[in-house]
């Protein structure tokens, strides 16, 4: 949870900044860079997200057994 709050804040920051600048094809290089570096950060942060909620949650087990407990 505490990770989400700099994702979002970094996420805005990006945004503001982009808002703020003229683009022409000169910038198209910048853009792209920071298009990258956002899509790294966001799909860490869900990695690590997901890593910690399955942590949470018990793990079931994928074996299933067809012979009876009798045998």
């Amino acid at each position: 949870m505490m990770i989400i709050f700099p994702l979002c804040l970094d996420t805005l920051v990006l945004i503001s900044f982009l808002q703020e600048t003229n683009t022409n094809f000169e910038d198209l290089g910048k853009l792209l860079l920071g298009g990258v570096v956002a899509a790294i950060v966001v799909a860490v942060g869900f990695t690590v997200v997901r890593f910690r909620l399955r942590d949470k949650k018990p793990q079931t087990s994928p074996f299933i057994s067809i012979s009876s407990d009798k045998d």
